[in-house]
């Protein structure tokens, strides 16, 4: 069985006099991995170069068999075509549209917004499924933290992809709300039979969903 992600990257990152080397090397077959970590370690740089929105100096990523980047034979899968749904720690809703177009742009080609009372099956089944019809007719700032974190995974998940690359997902939540969110991100997790890589620095997604987990510091993987 091909490995779910197989990774050797080498970025070097400057801004100002600082340099940041990037060195991540990791082999995973486990449908829950979980990168953790310190603030500037590099995990958020490790998920960037897997989803295509960095592209590493040095290197090979595969997922699930299929090479992404190869930098020796100069092949760099585009991010869009990589098939992979990505959830940003601060969850890039566009403001200025519903929860049922921020959905549907998941859809789409280009940048074009989806008009307000857009009406494709796939969105109507997220929203259905996270519990937001009641709110698909507002913007982000109208919504509580679960209620914008449900709609940016549906987001993520509406083109049902290869698998779920989630930065910090809990973090922008308060303690309570993190608990309950956990647990439903598990069960959706469990029924979708998804593969996910999670980068955080909370020991409690750590237990949670590492079922495989591996320690970034300096850059480099530990374990």
């Amino acid at each position: 069985m091909s490995a779910v992600f197989d990774v050797q990257i080498q970025k070097t990152v400057r801004s100002g006099a600082r340099r940041f080397e990037l060195d991540v090397r990791f082999k995973t077959e486990a449908q829950r991995t979980v990168i953790y970590g310190p603030s500037g370690a590099g995990k958020s740089l490790t998920l960037q170069a897997i989803a295509g929105l960095l592209k590493p100096d040095a290197g090979q990523i595969l997922a699930q068999g299929q090479t992404l980047f190869d930098a020796k034979q100069g092949l760099e899968v585009p991010s869009r075509k990589r098939g992979f749904g990505y959830l940003f720690q601060d969850y890039a809703l566009f403001p200025h549209l519903n929860v049922r177009q921020n959905i549907a742009f998941g859809l789409r080609r280009g940048w074009l917004n989806p008009p307000a009372a857009v009406a494709e099956p796939e969105v109507q089944r997220w929203l259905q499924a996270f519990e937001l019809e009641a709110v698909a007719g507002q913007r982000p700032h109208e919504l509580s933290g679960g209620q914008r974190q449900r709609t940016a995974l549906a987001r993520a998940l509406v083109n049902q992809p290869r698998a779920l690359l989630l930065d910090e997902p809990f973090a922008a939540l308060d303690p309570e709300l993190r608990g309950r969110m956990r647990e439903e991100l598990l069960a959706l997790l469990d029924r979708l039979q998804i593969p996910m890589l999670m980068i955080t620095h909370d020991p409690e997604d750590l237990a949670c969903f590492g079922q495989a987990k591996l320690l970034i510091a300096e850059g480099r993987i530990q374990s």
